[in-house]
């Protein structure tokens, strides 16, 4: 609700609709004092303008302090007409404050408002549980917005619990549905379809829109990459079937580029696996790091010992005789290559 509340006030300082309460107050103002200066005896101090506004201020709020109040029947009558244009300005600020509220909320959950964000996530297509997933992951990583652009068919805000997820509902080829999600600002927009035609048809209208943004689309056969890549060089390719990949590729650009070189041949480096031998002493994460490193051009990314896997543990952590490390290198290394040095402490 509070969300609702600040969005609702936004619209009231940008729209003017405060514009009547006001006038309607000043008029009551401007008409009412004269009234009672003529009402009221000079004698008395609500006439004087230095009491007056202040009198006027607590009586139209229906407070009624009672350090000034007319005598006359007169004066009676000019306080009651204060006190009903008080009562009318409020009702009526009231009125359009919440008339603003309700079309704020109507809004975000038809999805029809457009958004003024800056460097947010938007997510085009939506599946239900694994958009529920997708967004969920985003949400516990990113400090950026999160929008959720979903097609015509999806009538209202599927996740309406989570306040700072946005909606936009609409043609997701149309330019502009776009805008309204404000694309052309984003950080990075995910295509996430229902089958890779729409996936090509998104990419396509996402680019044309913001050709820097950076453009991650979930594809179900990763053959249809070559067909993205006509669009952008720039266009990261990821396979449907792992939203955490698809995540980590929003929020990291380029990583799922590292992935696929690491278990590609003739990539950068494979991974590989080795266990320390049994002569060869206990020795740290820290120091076998360094060593493999310095001579070999390797770098060590878990250990497994007796009990549990240990992925990037601390350097000083023990690695006993036996230990399986996983590592990734240019070449497969042996035991012999490692085992000597491991003794020196």
């Amino acid at each position: 609700m509070p969300v609702f509340v600040a969005r609702a006030l936004n619209r009231l300082a940008t729209r003017h609709v405060w514009v009547l309460p006001l006038l309607i107050i000043g008029c009551v103002f401007v008409t009412s004092w004269p009234l009672m200066a003529l009402a009221e005896p000079g004698s008395n101090p609500i006439t004087d303008a230095g009491n007056y506004w202040w009198w006027f201020v607590v009586t139209a709020a229906t407070v009624g302090y009672g350090d000034f109040f007319p005598a006359s029947t007169a004066g009676h009558l000019v306080g009651a007409y204060v006190i009903v244009g008080g009562i009318v300005s409020l009702t009526t600020l009231f009125t359009r404050l919440a008339a603003a509220i309700e079309n704020t909320r109507s809004r975000r959950m038809q999805g029809t408002g457009t958004l003024e964000h800056v460097d947010h996530v938007v997510v085009l297509g939506y599946t239900p549980g694994r958009t529920e997933r997708i967004i969920a992951a985003l949400e516990a990583d990113t400090h950026r917005r999160v929008v959720l652009c979903a097609s015509e068919d999806v009538d209202h805000h599927p996740m309406p619990a989570r306040d700072g997820l946005d909606f936009v509902r609409g043609d997701l080829t149309d330019e502009a549905t776009l805008r309204r999600a404000n694309v052309q600002a984003a950080h990075s927009v995910l295509v996430d379809p229902r089958d890779d035609d729409q996936a090509l048809a998104f990419t396509v209208a996402v680019d044309h829109l913001n050709p820097d943004v950076h453009l991650v689309v979930a594809l179900r056969d990763m053959s249809a990459a070559r067909q993205l890549s006509y669009v952008s060089p720039r266009v990261r390719a990821v396979q449907w079937h792992t939203p955490r990949m698809i995540t980590e590729e929003l929020q990291d650009p380029g990583i799922t580029q590292v992935y696929a070189d690491l278990m590609t041949d003739g990539g950068g480096g494979n991974t590989y696996s080795l266990r320390l031998p049994e002569g060869s002493g206990p020795t740290t994460f820290g120091e076998l790091q360094t060593r493999l490193g310095r001579e070999h051009g390797a770098l060590a990314l878990a250990a497994r010992n007796r009990d549990e896997l240990l992925v990037s543990p601390p350097w000083e952590t023990e690695l006993p005789a036996g230990t399986v490390v996983y590592y990734v290198s240019r070449a497969r290394l042996s035991a012999d290559q490692l085992g000597p040095a491991t003794a020196k402490r």
